[in-house]
């Protein structure tokens, strides 16, 4: 019941903001997720042995996030830029030896993971509207809920007993039903003129990159010996575990929406 009563007390305000406020709104609230998740990163990172200059990368990221998302600006040029910046860093903090590149590699990593994606989302609904981006949204929030629920229900067959011990086959299925279903049901009114056929394949595309983000970010916890990023939203566990499956998922609906628009 914990992670139901979070889930309804987190969504409205996601959701009243996109759908309210202008894209300024959506920006802020993106900056607002990426620093918490990028927090949760830096904690992972080090028990990971990695370490990173966390106010510069940070620092880095919502430049980075900012750029993608905001029509006008340069993206490339500020993640090239935010790229020397960090490396300049680890020249000064003149730490020689085999972990050089680990812990770079684990600075920049942040901005193609956390801040690129957050930036696409961001992107979406600056430039194609808010239903655009709900319907991306409701689709992966669809999928991961009916994902939990089935599993839980009739889960019997390990997906990734290595990485994730509950996710199940079973579960991944519900997930990959429910997500096609929202996908073509909400597409039809966030992408207009998108035909039935071509949701039903962004909607599969959209779960598989979605459970992929959802089993990477289970690897880098599995890596860092725990079981979440953080406790911040009970029943859920951290930012990072909330939006896991969002980060992979976005980069390609914003490429299709932009091909679409």
């Amino acid at each position: 019941m914990t992670r139901v009563f979070s889930a309804l007390a987190l969504l409205p305000i996601v959701l009243g903001v996109i759908w309210l406020m202008p894209p300024l709104a959506t920006l802020a609230l993106g900056e607002v997720v990426l620093v918490l998740a990028f927090l949760e990163y830096a904690r992972l990172t080090d028990r990971l042995g990695a370490r990173i200059p966390t106010t510069l990368t940070g620092l880095a990221a919502a430049v980075t996030c900012a750029a993608f998302g905001w029509p006008g600006a340069t993206p490339m040029l500020v993640l090239m830029t935010a790229t020397i910046a960090i490396c300049a860093a680890a020249v000064g903090a003149g730490r020689v030896g085999e972990h050089a590149l680990r812990d770079v590699g684990a600075a920049v990593f942040a901005l193609l993971y956390l801040a690129l994606p957050i930036g696409a989302l961001v992107a979406v609904r600056t430039f194609a509207g808010r239903q655009a981006l709900l319907a991306l949204i409701l689709t992966v929030t669809a999928s991961d809920v009916a994902q939990y629920y089935a599993g839980r229900l009739f889960g019997r067959r390990l997906l990734a007993p290595m990485l994730s011990p509950r996710k199940t086959v079973e579960g991944a299925s519900g997930g990959f039903l429910a997500g096609v279903l929202t996908m073509i049901a909400v597409g039809r009114w966030g992408l207009a003129g998108v035909p039935i056929a071509t949701l039903l394949v962004l909607g599969a595309t959209i779960v598989a990159l979605g459970l992929a983000g959802d089993l990477f970010e289970s690897l880098l916890k599995r890596s860092a010996g725990v079981k979440d990023t953080s406790g911040l939203i009970p029943g859920h566990g951290g930012v990072l575990d909330r939006i896991d499956s969002l980060l992979f998922a976005a980069p390609a609906y914003y490429v299709f929406v932009q091909f679409w628009h």
